[in-house]
C-alpha cells in the first residue's frame, strides 16, 4: 500500500464511513464524519443548541456566527437581525434581553431573527454550512431530543446516514476539551434511535454516546439534572452566577422543536 492509499484509508476510517450513525468531535471531527453524511446533528448542550432549541420553539429565526465582535454586528445588520448579548452583558441589562443564556431567553420578548454567536456549536454549524454542500444540519439538546430523533427516524428508515458532531468545550489554548454533557446530549437522541437500524451500522462512537445517556439517566431525570449541575461545564457556570442556565438545559424534552439550518438561518423544521 503506497502513501496515498494509506491515506486514503486513514481518512475513511476516521470518516466512519462504515456506519450510518457517526459520531466525532467539534469542528474537525465533525467535518470528517459531515462531508460523505447527507444530515448533520450539531450538539452544544451548554449553551449554544439549548438556546437554539428556545428560540426556535419561541418562533424566532437564527443565524449561527463564530465569535462576537465587529463582524457579527455587520453580520446582524445585513439581515436585519437582532444580535444576542453575552452572558454578563445580559445581567448588567436593566430587562431581559436575547442572549447566549438560555434561561434569559426564556425571560426576554422573542425578536424575529437573532444572530447567535457562540465559539462551539455556532461555529460549528456554519462551517458545516460552508464546507459541506446539501448537508442538512439541525441543532439537538436535551430539551429537544425526542422531536429531533422523530424528524430523523423516517429519513434514516429512507437511507440517510447522520453524523452528530457534540461540540465540545475549548481550554485555554485553544485546544478542544470533550464535554461530557454534549456527549449525553447526542446519545439522548442515539438511544431513541436504536430501533430504526441494524447494530452494525452505528459506529462505536455513536452507541458510546447512546451508553453514556443511558448510564447517566439510569435512576431517573433527576440523576441527569444532577450531573449536569456536576460535570465541568456546569460547575463553571454556576460558579459565575448562571445556574438557571443548567436548569434549562436539563429540561428534557422541554421543546418540541427541531431547529433546522436553510439559507435564511435556523428555523423550526416541519412535521417529520
Amino acid at each position: 500500500m503506497d502513501l496515498d492509499q494509506r491515506a486514503a484509508a486513514k481518512a475513511a476510517a476516521h470518516a466512519q464511513h462504515g456506519a450510518r450513525l457517526r459520531l466525532d468531535w467539534g469542528p474537525t471531527g465533525g467535518g470528517s464524519i459531515a462531508a460523505a453524511a447527507d444530515i448533520a446533528v450539531v450538539v452544544d448542550v451548554l449553551s449554544f443548541t439549548t438556546t437554539l432549541s428556545i428560540a426556535a420553539a419561541r418562533g424566532m429565526r437564527v443565524y449561527p456566527f463564530g465569535w462576537k465582535d465587529e463582524r457579527a454586528a455587520s453580520f446582524a445588520a445585513e439581515r436585519n437581525a437582532s444580535l444576542a448579548v453575552g452572558r454578563f452583558e445580559a445581567r448588567s441589562l436593566d430587562r431581559p434581553t436575547a442572549s447566549l443564556s438560555p434561561a434569559e431567553l426564556l425571560r426576554s420578548e422573542p425578536v424575529p431573527r437573532l444572530v447567535l454567536p457562540s465559539p462551539n456549536g455556532s461555529t460549528i454549524c456554519a462551517a458545516l454550512e460552508a464546507d459541506v454542500p446539501d448537508l442538512q444540519i439541525v441543532g439537538a439538546s436535551l430539551r429537544n431530543r425526542t422531536a429531533v430523533a422523530s424528524w430523523l427516524r423516517p429519513r434514516i428508515a429512507d437511507g440517510a446516514s447522520v453524523a452528530f458532531v457534540p461540540a465540545g468545550e475549548r481550554w485555554p489554548d485553544g485546544s478542544l476539551r470533550p464535554a461530557v454533557e454534549d456527549l449525553w446530549g447526542a446519545g439522548a437522541v442515539l438511544d431513541l434511535l436504536r430501533d430504526t437500524i441494524q447494530r452494525d451500522e452505528t459506529s462505536p462512537e455513536a452507541e458510546h454516546a447512546a451508553a453514556a445517556y443511558r448510564a447517566v439517566v439510569e435512576g431517573g431525570p433527576d440523576c441527569l439534572r444532577d450531573a449536569l449541575r456536576q460535570c465541568a461545564s456546569g460547575q463553571e457556570l454556576i460558579a459565575v452566577g448562571f445556574g438557571d442556565d443548567v436548569e434549562a438545559a436539563a429540561e428534557l424534552d422541554g421543546d418540541d422543536v427541531v431547529p433546522l439550518l436553510t439559507a435564511d438561518g435556523f428555523v423550526a423544521a416541519g412535521p417529520a
